[in-house]
């Protein structure tokens, strides 16, 4: 078992005063690059001009279900059927080391209410990971094209807060990797095991659950929309909250 390492990660500073932070965790193959047009896009939102993005590099890893191939991976994949047993301690691994991020910003005086973790696929499972079974309350937690990782244990790993957290769920209906009915099963175990509330149409409380047909195992400009605005009911600026 490797040891815990600091990652390595881009960060794209806010405009305006830093006062809320989004941490975006990429998916398989990618970096925390891929994301930064999406960062540069929504920073220049004036109402997002006090968020400050972290975009971590995942380490390095062989990938049983890509032939054994190295790559940057939050945690091993056996089968893309996802019908096999899990990483689980790769995903511990992770989990601990994006809970590090997290930390720092807390540490350099950022309320962990005020910061937003985000991921897209695998990204997306580390963030539910992180954000719903770690001991701070976060401002929220966005999975893109994502899943629930360790169904069979999640329940008794969630903090006493998860379902509280407001989570923004964002999948293609024509997803090939990532189907939509494993995207489906993950939601219902958020509502009817965690007893995580749906969100009221446009607010950000609880499960904002979003498809958009056609669309497959990517992003698009409408969800990014979705997603930038649930984002400014997460971490309103201060023009926002007064």
């Amino acid at each position: 078992m490797a040891a815990a390492t600091t990652l390595k990660y881009l960060t794209v500073p806010a405009i305006g005063k830093h006062t809320a932070t989004v941490l975006f965790v990429h998916g398989l193959g990618d970096t925390g690059h891929g994301w930064k047009p999406v960062a540069d896009m929504f920073k220049a939102d004036p109402a997002l001009a006090h968020v400050k993005w972290i975009l971590p590099h995942s380490p390095t890893r062989t990938v049983k279900a890509n032939m054994g191939i190295e790559m940057p991976s939050w945690f091993d994949i056996y089968s893309f059927g996802f019908d096999t047993d899990e990483d689980e301690m790769g995903m511990l691994q992770s989990a601990r080391m994006i809970s590090g991020l997290i930390s720092a910003e807390v540490d350099g005086g950022i309320d962990p209410r005020r910061i937003v973790l985000g991921g897209f696929s695998q990204g997306g499972a580390m963030s539910l990971l992180t954000g719903l079974t770690g001991e701070r309350k976060l401002a929220g937690v966005a999975v893109l094209s994502g899943w629930l990782p360790l169904r069979n244990k999640f329940k008794a790993m969630a903090s006493q807060h998860a379902a509280s957290i407001p989570v923004f769920w964002g999948h293609g209906a024509a997803d090939p990797l990532v189907k939509y009915q494993f995207c489906k099963d993950s939601a219902d175990f958020l509502t009817q095991t965690l007893g995580m509330p749906l969100a009221p149409t446009g607010e950000c409380k609880g499960l904002s659950y979003n498809i958009y047909e056609g669309m497959g195992h990517t992003t698009t400009q409408k969800e990014l929309d979705d997603l930038r605005e649930w984002i400014k009911k997460a971490i309103p600026g201060e023009e926002a909250q007064s």
